[in-house]
């Protein structure tokens, strides 16, 4: 580790630099002016008012080296990302992220693909479903897609949860519940199906159980009225028919409100610290924990992770409960992300509630510079038919206008007959949504909240607002990020650029993790502490990837790599180029 003095940070009046090769002709590229107000001109002319200002910060840089997992010259774009830009051009580029949820429609290799070419950026495992056997297979073989085939879907694992109200009908897949159907919830073991009969995995799930209370399946899958009550067994008929998956979760109701029942277990299970073992021995990307209520059990996890893994694994809570509610704001600052469970959650608090504290979840996780994932339902209806309802594209367009990094389809891609459909309805109503968001120019409304507390930190985040403000004014086709841990490209995600983000970086596990940053291409990519080598190598590699970049491009670049020679005259900067 080496301290890098003297940051000096001054506006003065921009002369040509020289040319980076022969490959851009630079705009212009200076120190980060904090304190003035930048005023733009069509010509693409900056004029810099008010006087020179000065800051002196000593900042602690890692020096970046070559990683094993690349040779000299190579650039990990992404074989779905470079086709897009090909035909799109930067700006065509979809900005929201796809996860999708696999299961026995999706586990094949096949099947997998299609989901990588269509846009999956993140892959998640249930680990309620399914053995451990399916699970290292399904891992296994996106990590050979990614090697073999130049995809780059990360992993996530979504741990199961001290929940006690998960079932077992018996079945590997759904089971119709018809209306007026008479069903028996059962604590008796054992295996195999029996009709009409739902296994529960707790003894005492059925205390303070009434005649007249209402069974609801995953939130409203199906509700059953509970008939009669025989020990720890109930005699239910279905009121509402639907689907009982595998592992379906129950809650109960009198009177229209939700029965309270605390039963003050732990957020992760031994299940799920096993099963968290098993992520760190398959290398993968994300832990999205289930029913978190503080933040407590997030940092346990986040320590025990830097003990035991030897990659940045990033831990997502959960939000589905009034518990994670109550103690939104100290979750999310714990947490390395956010999913609006939103199933769950409306079971919790009143339907009509729902919209708006998506809404109110994904402001705060933006102030704070967390990535959110809108998960459960969005297109629901797909899992049986092959075109969604209009009111669910209405609900994904909202998302997408509220500026959510990313969406997620569960049940749509694990067990429908239409994933690859549902998969695409997002991506075109995204695509289209943020074109509408671009031409509307929302983001320029947004009040930032300011996160840096130490001045490099304060520098950073500066720097970052400026440049997505210059970008935007500019009209520039892209910004590149050369950054080692992705500070940088998050926060410039944070500020929704118009132009998409190009990240490069030398770690796969910050790679990986970016895949969730909304407007973010992470590239993975040999650097140095040479910045100018760095920005001429990586220009000259996508040239020669063809059709990919185009003379008189406009470049905006951004840099946290801090060169560890004092001849080195780059440091954080915002340099605009265009390409001859």
């Amino acid at each position: 580790m080496a301290v890098v003095g003297d940051l000096a940070l001054m506006g003065t009046k921009i002369s040509p630099n020289k040319l980076v090769g022969n490959l851009e002709k630079r705009v212009f590229g200076f120190p980060v002016l904090l304190s003035s107000r930048f005023v733009f001109s069509h010509g693409r002319k900056l004029d810099v008012s008010k006087s020179r200002t000065a800051i002196r910060a000593v900042m602690q840089v890692e020096k970046i080296h070559s990683t094993s997992e690349l040779n000299e010259g190579c650039l990990g774009f992404d074989v779905v990302s470079e086709r897009e830009v090909k035909e799109k051009g930067f700006l065509g580029l979809r900005k929201t992220k796809l996860v999708c949820t696999i299961g026995p429609a999706s586990s094949s290799l096949d099947e997998l693909e299609k989901l990588a070419i269509a846009g999956m950026n993140v892959a998640r495992l249930n680990m309620c479903h399914n053995t451990r056997e399916w699970q290292q297979d399904v891992i296994r073989k996106i990590k050979k897609l990614n090697q073999e085939k130049g995809y780059s879907v990360a992993v996530m694992m979504d741990t199961e949860g001290n929940q006690i109200q998960v079932v077992d009908h018996g079945s590997s897949s759904s089971v119709k519940a018809e209306e007026d159907s008479i069903w028996y919830v059962t604590t008796e073991k054992f295996e195999g199906s029996r009709p009409f009969t739902i296994q529960a995995n707790y003894e005492d799930f059925a205390e303070g159980v009434n005649p007249g209370d209402e069974i609801v399946i995953d939130g409203g899958m199906a509700t059953f009225e509970v008939i009669e009550r025989a020990g720890n067994d109930l005699r239910c008929k279905c009121t509402d028919s639907g689907l009982l998956l595998p592992r379906a979760k129950l809650s109960f109701w009198r009177d229209g409100k939700i029965l309270g029942r605390d039963y003050d277990l732990p957020t992760l299970s031994a299940k799920d610290w096993s099963d968290i073992a098993f992520g760190i021995s398959e290398d993968i990307d994300f832990i999205a924990v289930s029913f978190v209520k503080d933040a407590d059990a997030i940092k346990h996890l986040k320590d025990y992770l830097t003990t035991k893994s030897p990659k940045a694994i990033k831990v997502l809570a959960k939000i589905e409960s009034l518990e994670s509610l109550r103690r939104l704001e100290e979750i999310v600052e714990a947490s390395d992300g956010i999913m609006i469970a939103r199933g769950d959650l409306g079971v919790e608090i009143p339907l009509e509630q729902i919209p708006s504290v998506q809404q109110d979840i994904t402001y705060v996780c933006r102030q704070l510079n967390k990535p959110v994932i809108v998960a459960s339902q969005l297109l629901e209806s797909m899992v049986e038919y092959p075109t969604p309802t209009r009111a669910e594209v209405a609900d994904v367009s909202e998302a997408v206008r509220q500026y959510a990094d990313a969406l997620m389809l569960s049940g749509e891609s694990a067990i429908g007959s239409y994933g690859m459909k549902a998969l695409s309805v997002l991506r075109t109503t995204s695509t289209r949504m943020e074109q509408s968001c671009r031409e509307e120019n929302r983001q320029t409304s947004l009040h930032q909240r300011k996160l840096g507390v130490s001045l490099p930190d304060q520098i950073a985040e500066q720097i970052c607002n400026c440049a997505v403000e210059m970008a935007d004014n500019l009209g520039v086709d892209a910004i590149f990020v050369y950054t080692r841990h992705g500070k940088m490209a998050s926060l410039l995600s944070r500020n929704r650029p118009n132009p998409p983000i190009f990240a490069f970086t030398n770690d796969n596990s910050t790679r990986m993790a970016l895949n969730l940053q909304w407007g973010v291409t992470p590239l993975l990519t040999d650097l140095s502490d040479d910045m100018e080598g760095n920005v001429k190598k990586t220009v000259e590699l996508i040239k020669g990837k063809g059709g990919m970049i185009k003379k008189e491009d406009a470049i905006l670049v951004v840099s946290d790599i801090i060169p560890i020679s004092t001849a080195q005259t780059i440091f954080q900067s915002i340099q605009v180029m265009t390409i001859s």
